[in-house]
């Protein structure tokens, strides 16, 4: 059984990781750091503590009212990218631990298109 790096949980909610391949399990928000463990595979989990996160990036969509995905920059391992049911709950409860100038909203199809025409 792997051990958690939380000593206090403040969210939990299903959720996918799209590492490698899609894979489904449960996010875990809590005072250490973001963990994600897979449903079927007690072996494939992903821990991420608060001081390894460079960046969170989320692509919103509709002003706000959806968001698909979200993205966890790291400073040495590179970007991990989730999606969850409940998008909004997990990115308020991973603002308490990471300031507000570190979350950044994601280009979305539009903003992409305008950049390459003014280049």
């Amino acid at each position: 059984m792997v051990q958690s790096i939380n000593t206090k949980v403040d969210l939990t909610a299903s959720g996918t990781s799209f590492h490698g391949l899609t894979t489904y399990g449960k996010i875990m928000v809590g005072d250490k750091g973001f963990e994600f463990f897979n449903e079927r595979n007690v072996q494939d989990f992903i821990q991420i503590p608060w001081e390894e996160v460079d960046f969170v990036s989320a692509s919103v969509m509709m002003k706000g009212k959806a968001i698909p995905r979200f993205m966890i920059q790291t400073k040495s391992n590179g970007a991990f990218s989730f999606a969850s049911k409940e998008p909004k709950k997990v990115l308020r409860a991973i603002n308490k631990y990471i300031p507000g100038e570190r979350m950044l909203r994601s280009l979305n199809l539009f903003d992409v298109l305008k950049r390459k025409i003014r280049k």
